[in-house]
């Protein structure tokens, strides 16, 4: 299975429609397989990953001859002296990991001009519905790479909408979990307070898999600390066909306005949720968000600056602060700034530390003022989740642009609680595809997991990437 994947990746990422979403293949691979055939023919299985191939995104640390750069020349040099916690979790598990994708680079927190996907390391990476669509990011390469079946199963990171996001646009289940379900050590950082791992993946039963698999406490990671408890040993136990049947589901008022297209596929989910079972109830969740503003992009400055000095503080590169990124940036510009510059880098670095009172004022605005929003409007109504279209469809590539926006986003609300957020496939217009998002409050993985396996099982939306050029074919 492993040596068929790698053909794959060679014949369709690096081949052919050339996705470029393979950053860098492990060069173990074939001997981790080879030892897990040994073990399972011994009759000793792990469990359901031993011996799947799974890609995982290259700022997730490993402690073996791939490097960890997220997608930046700067520290293309980083061969990482031990694995990220998850990583250890997927090796005992029995995982063949085949080898890293690209994303867009520091997880698209370099510059507020840039392009998704793209990276000084990697180049651009493609969406595999229509090749000159952005696969979007910054979890880019995982998604476009689980969608075109290069791996089994693959891993993307989150601070807002890097997980849903791509899986919604390359047609796959992503599930972002409750932040501190999964451990973050060993990942290069965003924001401390909303990052997390999680499953891309086309099905709910491989998402549910995975999560299981990697959910675990972490002494190094103290917001695992808060999962004590609340962990399923298997998620896969949460798969009912009739999960929707006598649930009351929220749904995102202003969602339903999007664009002509969007809008009928959102209504039809809709009735497909009441067609099982399901009552539908009005809500406003972004009404209450309003006094967020920009206070969100003011934590992820302050915590970016922290958390990334103390990843490079203990990497294996020449590169060891935030400052050293910005003057290697500076003194190699036609290589790691071609197309954009790197204003978001120099934002954060200007920054103070996590004592400073405007990053205290903020990070209590972002989080206290979600979680409330959105414990309230599940409470006041009596709500198993909250649903609405997990994004706008694919943006094309604009390399001289950068990204514009495609309408709509309900990663925030999620993202800046720290709760769990699922995507389903919904449907198509264009031949492309788009996603349907359930959230809950936090550790509700079990209850998305449950109505968003119902969803799919009724509707199996998800069809494989043909690989056009554009919308004319």
């Amino acid at each position: 299975m492993t040596e068929l994947y790698l053909k794959r990746i060679n014949d369709i990422d690096k081949k052919g429609p050339k996705l470029n979403s393979v950053i860098e293949l492990n060069p173990d691979a074939l001997s981790i397989a080879d030892a897990m055939d040994k073990e399972r023919t011994s009759g000793k299985v792990r469990g359901p990953l031993h011996g799947i191939p799974i890609l995982i995104k290259d700022n997730i640390s490993t402690g073996d001859k791939m490097h960890t750069t997220a997608g930046a020349l700067a520290i293309a040099d980083n061969l990482y002296k031990e694995d990220a916690f998850i990583i250890k979790k997927l090796r005992e598990a029995g995982a063949v990991i085949l080898g890293k994708t690209n994303l867009s680079e520091w997880a698209n927190f370099r510059s507020t001009h840039s392009t998704s996907a793209w990276s000084s390391r990697g180049g651009q990476t493609k969406c595999p519905y229509i090749l000159d669509r952005n696969p979007s990011g910054s979890s880019a390469g995982s998604g476009s790479a689980a969608s075109a079946n290069l791996c089994a199963i693959a891993i993307g990171t989150e601070t807002d909408g890097s997980i849903v996001s791509p899986s919604s646009v390359n047609g796959l289940v992503g599930i972002k979990p409750t932040v501190g379900l999964w451990s973050r050590t060993g990942i290069i950082p965003i924001s401390k307070t909303q990052d997390t791992a999680g499953p891309m993946t086309r099905t709910v039963k491989d998402a549910a898999i995975l999560l299981g698999a990697l959910a675990s406490q972490d002494s190094a990671d103290s917001y695992t600390a808060a999962s004590n408890g609340k962990i399923a040993a298997d998620y896969t136990k949460f798969l009912d066909v009739n999960g929707l049947q006598g649930k009351r589901i929220g749904v995102e008022k202003s969602a339903l306005k999007i664009n002509p297209a969007m809008d009928v596929l959102f209504q039809k989910a809709v009735d497909t949720l009441q067609s099982k079972g399901a009552t539908i109830v009005m809500v406003e969740l972004f009404k209450e968000l309003k006094p967020i503003d920009g206070n969100e992009f003011q934590v992820l400055l302050y915590e970016f600056k922290d958390g990334l000095n103390k990843y490079l503080s203990t990497a294996n590169s020449k590169v060891k602060t935030l400052a050293d990124v910005i003057a290697f940036n500076k003194q190699n510009e036609a290589a790691a700034m071609p197309f954009f510059k790197q204003e978001t880098l120099e934002l954060a670095n200007e920054k103070g530390d996590l004592n400073s009172k405007e990053y205290l004022d903020a990070v209590k605005t972002t989080t206290e003022i979600p979680r409330n929003a959105i414990d309230k409007i599940l409470k006041d109504n009596n709500l198993d989740a909250i649903v609405a279209p997990t994004n706008g469809f694919a943006c094309c590539i604009d390399l001289v642009n950068g990204d514009y926006d495609n309408g709509f986003s309900f990663s925030g609300p999620a993202a800046m609680a720290g709760y769990p957020h699922i995507t389903i496939p919904m449907g198509f217009a264009y031949n492309l595809p788009v996603g349907l998002s359930f959230i809950s409050s936090a550790y509700k993985e079990a209850d998305i997991i449950r109505l968003g396996y119902a969803f799919e099982q009724a509707t199996q939306h998800r069809t494989s990437p043909e690989f056009r050029v554009d919308l004319l074919g």
